[in-house]
């Protein structure tokens, strides 16, 4: 329970509590003498009621709502106190509290005259604004919220509206905006004296249910938030600018007005939130821009595909992933109309154990909660057919205020109380059983409602399952008192329910297919075409800009839209319009082998480790080459110790690394080369093939030293190589606009292009660069008008032609699941395209044009333009360590197989080894 018996939720959702005065209260017409003797406590005087707080904490508090009230006057004739009194005759009143005991509040239906006694106070003081205030409450709801809190709704209903009630709205206005207006930030509570004023503006401090209006100021050094009143848990919040870590705007009470702070209070160590709403848009805006623009500011800047691309590779796990989407989509936990939403996970809740190994234990994520059961289902398909436009499946949303707290009301009974005017819901509508619950979403005409991440909050362990106030929710119609929520037979407890739901949300099954549920709920199916395929049609008000509330001038169809949608639910911002990626197979392998199931202590370990950084010591430098370096690999797979490299001077070096000296240096051609790569024939010969800008494939035989073949490939010059071992084809790249399959050299016969021939794959411009995956199921190639193209490795057919840069690719590779092409361009982007979408999921822009790369375990090294060698972390998507190879232009680069070495070429005609060290 609070220290403080008044709270701001014991007042309507929204109501502005404003001050307080130090009285003495009687009920003149009580029936017993006890009752009609003066109590000391405090009266607050409020937007649309009166609550006097008893000082005797077993009295109950007394809520006098306005439009209840018949009369407020001064009292001028009591001959037993002075005139200082304060009359209110009202026709019901309401008892909260009693006994400081949280229960379903007391509706007290008859006449009733209460005197208030200021002890310091003058009636006179506070009497006209509590007469403005009746006023308003004696007009109908629309007018009366107009007149209290809106300066937008100034407009009166139609022409012949009195002038009258016009200034009176105007009037009642000045007691919330113009009063407020008026009162400035107190600047004795500045924490130094030096900082200089950015900006003062008023806003409201936002919490479920309550708004806090106030004075905001910006400094260069801090932000302050003073409350208008004393009813908030700081006279004044300060928070320090340089402990920001994020700003976000939000949608709140559907208008462009909110905006969410995240900073980190030092003394606890611990994350805050501070969530303001504004008048409006532009003063929202203002605010915003003013922060960035302090220098103190450094916030945490994680692109969005950077965050899908760290949950796709295990460094995120589902769970923190889904509540990142959230957040993207305007849920915050600060708003019960935007409240997050998670799935149903499980659909198996009367077995004695849960095995996660079952698929059959799942739901379908890939189906909205309402097309679960095809009985249901065909029944709603069968109403929308009869429904005339805007048509809808679902009369009821997933997610709503309602919903939140009828699975939070054992945790927060007072937000439940403050939502439904002081009661609690009927006990048999009441969150009882899981099971009955889940029985109800897939059965009920009415009912699709997810879950809430208190379901997955391991944090937490299940507390909000457990009636631990001890509140009296009343019996169900078979007699059964109403207590903690009846939890499946697999679980041994709240906090063993939740443990085994989070398992269950990280689990290889939920892993492979979250992608759908975030289609449905935030991407692609969310709306369009795509939801109806995929029967997820929802009210149409209730989607993000069906109506734009401030061009509607009428007060009460206004609110009657607001009431409406607020009651039915939100749907989330759309975040992704394109397929969402589907997590990386070799994810799961990660997953099992760090325990990512308790999120906030994994989710940093793996942040640390995705920001690992790298170190290079020089073995040995070659100054072999008389121009620059094209290409360098291995001498064979087995061992690391010697390296080839050809060049534009159309010569071929051996090195060894363990002599550092060059052993071999061969000219193949007169022309350039472009690319070599080596292999063992079946017979272990060891095989290199260099492209020429002769158009020619040279096949050399390393062991003896010798060119045993020159194969005419191709009309222009060759570009590219690549070997598939399990197929044994080379595949050459081209300046033709081809790509050829050749089998490859496998004994001492001629290298007929007749009889080696497979295949030809047709592009559009020239063929830079080709990549086969590690599988051997797929190939792709780019082009130097930046295509990537994707072939199928068993029959050669194109699967999917995608735009990925506009410019010539300079280098491509599949990743190690073979899930995603990585390639990059004269465009300075590094990009990642989903194979099974073809979409982009990831592009970052570098410093310097990246001209080659290859990968080292879960990193991609990349030589650049200016001759650095970056690594990027793929699983974490970051950079994380840059160093300085060449003078000029780093163009070729590989990693010995056991990933001890790295060998880099450059235009400066230099091929130096390099040994890695993690750090």
């Amino acid at each position: 329970m609070e220290k403080e018996r008044f709270t701001m939720l014991l007042l309507e959702p929204g109501e502005i509590f404003f001050e307080d005065y130090s009285v003495q209260m009687r009920r003149l017409d009580a029936p017993l003498a006890e009752e009609r003797r003066w109590m000391d406590g405090r009266l607050k005087l409020c937007s649309k009621s009166l609550v006097f707080v008893n000082k005797d904490i077993n009295q109950p508090l007394i809520k006098i709502q306005l439009k209840e009230t018949t009369s407020v006057e001064q009292c001028t004739s009591n001959s037993d106190v002075t005139d200082n009194v304060l009359s209110v005759r009202c026709k019901q009143y309401v008892e909260m509290l009693e006994k400081n005991i949280l229960a379903p509040y007391r509706f007290v239906h008859q006449n009733t005259v209460f005197h208030f006694c200021f002890n310091y106070g003058k009636v006179e003081d506070c009497l006209p604004q509590i007469l403005q205030l009746h006023r308003a409450a004696s007009l109908v709801t629309a007018q009366q919220n107009a007149m209290v809190m809106s300066p937008r709704a100034q407009s009166p209903k139609n022409r012949h509206e009195s002038v009258l009630t016009m200034s009176f709205i105007l009037k009642i206005m000045a007691i919330v905006h113009s009063r407020q207006s008026r009162v400035s930030f107190d600047t004795s509570w500045l924490e130094d004296l030096y900082e200089q004023v950015v900006l003062e503006t008023q806003g409201n401090k936002v919490l479920p249910l309550v708004i806090n209006p106030g004075r905001i100021l910006l400094t260069t050094s801090r932000i302050y938030f003073q409350p208008y009143n004393n009813m908030d848990q700081h006279p004044v919040l300060k928070i320090q600018l340089k402990d920001v870590r994020s700003i976000i705007k939000r949608r709140f009470l559907l208008r462009q007005v909110g905006l969410e702070i995240k900073w980190l209070r030092q003394a606890e160590n611990k994350i805050e939130y501070l969530f303001l709403s504004f008048q409006n848009q532009e003063g929202r805006d203002t605010l915003y821009e003013s922060l960035l623009k302090q220098s103190a500011v450094s916030l945490e800047t994680v692109p969005q595909n950077q965050m899908t691309m760290r949950w796709q590779n295990g460094y995120l796990s589902n769970y923190d992933y889904i509540l990142y989407v959230n957040s993207l989509a305007d849920r915050t936990f600060h708003d019960l109309t935007q409240y997050p939403v998670l799935p149903w996970i499980i659909q198996d809740y009367a077995s004695a154990t849960l095995d996660l190994s079952d698929i059959k234990v799942y739901r379908d994520l890939s189906k909205p909660i309402g097309a679960l059961n095809p009985t249901r289902l065909e029944r709603l398909r069968e109403r929308y057919l009869e429904m005339s436009d805007p048509k809808f499946l679902y009369g009821s949303h997933y997610s709503a205020p309602g919903f939140v707290l009828f699975y939070l009301v054992r945790k927060y009974p007072q937000y439940m109380l403050c939502l439904q005017n002081g009661r609690f819901d009927h006990p048999d509508r009441m969150f009882n059983s899981i099971a009955d619950v889940w029985k109800n979403v897939l059965v009920n005409m009415s009912d699709f409602k997810e879950l809430i991440p208190e379901f997955y909050d391991t944090s937490n362990a299940g507390d909000f399952l457990v009636n631990s106030y001890g509140i009296d929710f009343g019996y169900r119609h078979d007699g059964t008192k109403i207590g903690d929520v009846l939890l499946p037979p697999w679980a041994k407890g709240p906090s063993d329910f939740v443990q085994q739901l989070r398992n269950a949300l990280e689990s290889d099954y939920v892993s492979q297919n979250l992608h759908h549920w975030i289609d449905l709920i935030f991407g692609c199916k969310q709306r369009g075409i795509e939801a109806k395929k995929a029967d997820n049609v929802f009210f149409h008000l209730c989607y993000e800009g069906a109506v734009d509330l401030d061009t509607i001038r009428d007060v009460n169809d206004r609110l009657g839209l607001e009431v409406q949608i607020m009651e039915f639910g939100q749907i989330p911002k759309q975040v992704f319009t394109l397929p969402h990626p589907k997590r990386s197979a070799s994810v799961l392998n990660l997953l099992h082998s760090e325990t990512l199931l308790a999120s906030p202590e994994t989710t940093t370990s793996n942040a640390a480790r995705a920001g690992k950084s790298f170190s290079f010591t020089e073995v040995a430098a070659f100054q072999a080459h008389k121009d620059c370096v094209s290409s360098v690999t291995p001498k064979n797979t087995t061992t690391s110790n010697e390296i080839i490299s050809v060049g534009q001077d159309g010569t071929l070096k051996l090195y060894s690394i363990s002599e550092k000296k060059l052993t071999r240096s061969v000219t193949l051609s007169s022309l350039p080369l472009s690319s070599c790569i080596s292999y063992y024939t079946p017979s272990q010969r060891n095989i290199l093939v260099a492209g020429s800008w002769d158009n020619t494939l040279i096949f050399y035989d390393i062991e003896f030293g010798r060119v045993i073949d020159v194969l005419q490939g191709h009309e222009d010059a060759v570009s590219c190589l690549a070997w598939s071992p399990n197929h044994q084809v080379i595949v050459s790249g081209s300046w033709d606009c081809t790509a050829k399959v050749w089998h490859g050299y496998t004994s001492g016969s001629k290298v007929k292009p007749a009889e080696c021939f497979i295949a030809q794959l047709d592009h559009d411009s020239k063929v830079t660069c080709i990549n086969i995956s590690r599988d051997d199921t797929m190939l792709v190639s780019g082009t130097e008008d930046g295509e990537l193209c994707l072939w199928r490795m068993d029959n050669y057919n194109l699967q999917s032609t995608i735009k990925s840069h506009a410019c010539r690719i300079n280098a491509i590779m599949f990743d190690e699941q073979c899930s995603s092409v990585i390639s990059c361009a004269e465009d300075k982007v590094l990009s990642v395209i989903d194979v099974r979408t073809s979409t982009q999921i990831y592009s970052v822009g570098l410093e310097s044009e990246p001209l080659t790369f290859t990968w080292m375990g879960t990193f991609l090294l990349i030589g650049d333009n200016d001759g650095n060698l970056n690594v990027w972390n793929h699983q974490g998507a970051m950079f994380v360590s840059k160093i300085r190879c060449h003078d000029g232009p780093l163009c070729a680069l590989v990693v010995a197989a056991d990933n001890n070495f790295v060998v880099t070429g450059g235009k400066d005609r230099k091929v130096i080894v390099w040994e890695c060290h993690d750090q």
